[in-house]
């Protein structure tokens, strides 16, 4: 792992996380769990509605950290109800904690090389709805990052379990001087979340 990123990782703290945010977070601590006992594929699919900020930066986080503590079967995916473009201040705050991030396509909707470490695939990163063909399409837990696409979301088709982690859209700063501040927050709660449970499994 780059040693800046595995350093931040280290540095995550995790004793400010409430006893119910715990709860929450321990529904996905238990679907992964379950799938390593049962010697499965962990695949989890990360949903927002536009697939552009909470989800991609749940989804880089959980590759890394998922990594970071030796879980080797983890496949990490995102995606919307709808498709829009990944937002460009979250590639900013995944470069500031570490992550190694090229822009490979330039259009509407930019593709984008996410590496957390020399040795794996990149994470590959831009908009897209939930169910594309890019992602899993059986046997994953679909984590919802957001109420509205928790609620527009009756159902996740090929989906084994779905669990609710929602998060704050730091889109309410855009185009404010809290830009930047606002996304490294979001990036790292959703961090330090994703250590505490990653933290918990046992290999």
């Amino acid at each position: 792992m780059f040693s800046t990123l595995e350093q931040t990782i280290t540095d995550l703290n995790i004793d400010g996380i409430t006893l119910s945010r715990k709860r929450i977070l321990d529904q996905l601590k238990d679907y992964i769990q379950s799938q390593i006992d049962n010697e499965q594929k962990v695949n989890l699919n990360f949903i927002c509605t536009h697939n552009s900020r909470r989800s991609h930066l749940s989804q880089s986080w959980a590759q890394a950290i998922g990594s970071f503590y030796g879980i080797n079967n983890l496949q990490c995916y995102s995606g919307g109800t709808e498709a829009t473009a990944l937002f460009p201040e979250v590639t900013e705050a995944l470069k500031d904690v570490g992550f190694q991030i090229e822009k490979l396509s330039q259009d509407e909707n930019p593709i984008y090389s996410i590496r957390y470490n020399e040795i794996d695939h990149p994470i590959i990163g831009f908009s897209k709805k939930f169910n594309a063909a890019f992602n899993v399409q059986q046997q994953f837990a679909a984590i919802m990052t957001c109420s509205s696409a928790d609620q527009g979301c009756p159902l996740i088709l090929g989906a084994s379990a779905r669990i609710p982690i929602t998060y704050e859209d730091p889109k309410i700063a855009d185009g404010t001087d809290r830009q930047a501040a606002a996304y490294k927050e979001r990036s790292l709660q959703i961090a330090s979340e994703l250590k505490y449970v990653f933290s918990e499994i046992k290999l």
